[in-house]
């Protein structure tokens, strides 16, 4: 069968499809970085609740227009531990549903002329008539506003202009065909629902987007040569030729990013089977005489979201059967898999990628200042299964430093906004900080292993000054974990004074102990004993000085001044003066102090 159309015909088709993608591409880029931090308030809300999972998956599929989008999104989350295979079942099935909204939009093309017999209502809801003005406002968004937000949603509006008037290119380049015969025999073809199902797959499997290939599919509405009944099939295999991008991006995951693609796929295959079985069996007792009407943009759009809500229907009581399903296709090895904490699949979506960066870092900082609690307990009483604890807790936070830094390195060169790229920013100095108290951590083990070789004893009153500093250390190092999960300012705050009076506290225990060593009251293995544990515990100090001075200047001022912010805390601050001596009468030696020594030099 050979279909004769003018070469200049095509040529408008091709110009009109990559109008369209490239239309669709920079919408969902700059919805999804104007829409990053409620995306970011949205998945941090996400439970087990499948249904929670099911609106979610609405949801953020609606905002950036692409189900293959999300769904990579999905396999990251899975592929990286943030998300479990069960919650992944309902955001995919949300997915699917979530994209019928960008057949509704490409629809509106299909309001034809008719001036006469449709209403001023009607008439407004053209895009003949809205879309100009919808570009003009994003063009002023885009070029004379200052706020990165409004300039996002500027480049949606263009960006949606721009698919609109792809979507009525390809309708016109295919006008022609409206009376071709050839034509309008090969979608009758197309009523055999085995051929319907392949055309529909192997087109959405090449544009790598059920969206893109249902606007092709509307735009060739307007030939009038299109029947319900031949685009039912290409309808469904678009659902299933949709799953490639998944596929594709799960090849590099670990077994549970591969079962979330599976997931994907079996949701579409399965109802695929079951809902065009039941159609076609009903059509041959009923005789259903709508398939031989020609469909519009609209019939599309309503098969479209009608099959993806039937297949909802048909999933939700057995969400746990889906994924056990997945599960068996890709059975479990007895060696455990390791797991890709962060997932480079999620850099499509910038914002979401650095709230799972701000994830890892606050395990991190868990791992860290957990490691810092033990090796402090070994000062007491030394414990050699505790001491290897501490040394993996070590190793662990050097693991989250390296995949961390190299990970914002990367992200960092992607489309962020102000806010995102100050997060980045922020996690990057304060990463090396929570790695180098793991490292103290490890050092004050090594100090309690001398002492415990050794045999060294500290008189009683080292002892009890030991104990009020280490609960200082204790302290700082529990408010810096508590401020950087919570990212608040306020506990902050609260850090810097206690800092100095660590300080005021290592410093005077240093005199003494020089003061011992002059009158041979101890010896000089004690004395660097000592000395090592004293500059560790100052250095973790000056540790969590750096990160609380990091996230109040960048959370609390969007900049990174921390000198100045210290300079100006002790020089100026009322509550800053309050706290360090409410911190000073809270930690203070017991015993006399060091004759000669005079205190009140330490207060900064």
């Amino acid at each position: 069968m050979v279909i004769t159309i003018d070469l200049f015909d095509v040529l408008k088709l091709v110009y009109g499809l990559a109008l369209f993608l490239f239309g669709m591409d920079i919408m969902s880029d700059a919805m999804k970085k104007g829409a990053g931090n409620q995306l970011k308030a949205i998945l941090a809300s996400l439970t087990s609740n499948t249904v929670k999972g099911f609106l979610l998956g609405v949801g953020v599929t609606a905002i950036i227009q692409s189900s293959s989008a999300t769904t990579v999104m999905v396999v990251g989350f899975v592929n990286s531990g943030a998300m479990t295979l069960y919650q992944a079942v309902g955001v995919i099935m949300g997915a699917n549903v979530g994209t019928a909204v960008t057949s509704w939009l490409t629809g509106l093309s299909g309001l034809g002329a008719g001036g006469e017999t449709v209403s001023s209502i009607l008439q407004w809801m053209k895009p003949d008539s809205w879309v100009p003005i919808l570009c003009l406002v994003g063009l002023g968004l885009t070029m004379f506003s200052k706020k990165d937000r409004r300039r996002d949603f500027g480049t949606v509006f263009l960006g949606f202009g721009v698919l609109m008037i792809g979507m009525e290119t390809m309708s016109n380049a295919v006008s022609v065909l409206r009376t071709n015969e050839q034509f309008q025999s090969l979608f009758v073809m197309f009523r055999n629902p085995i051929l319907g199902v392949l055309a529909g797959m192997v087109l959405t499997a090449i544009v790598q987007s059920s969206s893109a290939s249902v606007g092709i599919l509307q735009s060739l509405t307007t030939t009038g040569a299109i029947t319900y009944g031949a685009a039912i099939p290409i309808i469904m295999g678009q659902n299933i030729g949709t799953c490639v991008t998944a596929m594709i991006s799960a090849l590099s995951a670990n077994k549970n990013g591969k079962r979330a693609a599976l997931i994907h796929l079996y949701f579409n295959i399965i109802g695929v089977l079951v809902w065009l079985n039941l159609f076609y069996l009903f059509d041959y007792f009923i005789d259903f005489t709508f398939v031989d009407y020609a469909v519009d943009m609209w019939g599309i759009a309503g098969i479209h979201t009608i099959f993806k809500v039937l297949c909802v229907l048909l999933f939700a009581p057995f969400t746990k059967q889906l994924e056990r399903l997945a599960t068996l296709s890709i059975k479990d090895s007895k060696e455990e898999e390791n797991v890709n904490l962060l997932d480079e699949r999620l850099m499509r979506t910038p914002s979401i990628a650095v709230k799972r960066c701000e994830e890892v870092a606050v395990a991190m900082a868990e791992t860290s200042c957990e490691a810092l609690r033990l090796s402090l307990k070994l000062l007491k009483s030394y414990d050699k299964k505790i001491a290897q604890k501490v040394r993996e807790y070590e190793n662990k936070s050097d693991e989250y430093e390296d995949i961390l830094g190299s990970y914002l390195v990367k992200l960092s060169s992607c489309g962020l906004d102000e806010q995102d790229g100050y997060e980045i920013t922020k996690l990057l100095h304060v990463i090396g900080d929570f790695e180098r108290i793991s490292d103290h951590a490890v050092n004050i083990v090594i100090s309690a292993e001398e002492i415990e070789d050794n045999k060294i004893s500290f008189s009683e009153k080292e002892q009890k000054d030991l104990k009020v500093l280490s609960a200082a250390v204790n302290e700082i190092v529990g408010l810096v974990c508590e401020c950087f999960g919570k990212n608040s300012v306020l506990i902050a705050e609260q850090v810097e004074p206690l800092e100095q009076v660590v300080d005021y506290l290592t410093e005077q225990m240093k005199m003494q102990s020089v003061l011992r060593l002059q009158k041979n009251e101890s010896t000089i293995q004690h004395g660097f004993i000592v000395s090592d544990i004293l500059n560790n515990l100052e250095r973790v100090s000056d540790h969590c000085s750096n990160i609380a001075g990091c996230i109040i200047e960048i959370s609390g001022h969007g900049s990174l001044l921390l000198h100045q912010y210290l300079g100006t805390v002790k020089d100026n601050d009322a509550n800053y003066s309050l706290a360090y001596e409410e911190y000073r009468k809270k930690y203070r030696f017991l015993a006399k102090e060091a004759e000669g020594y005079d205190t009140e030099k330490q207060k900064r």
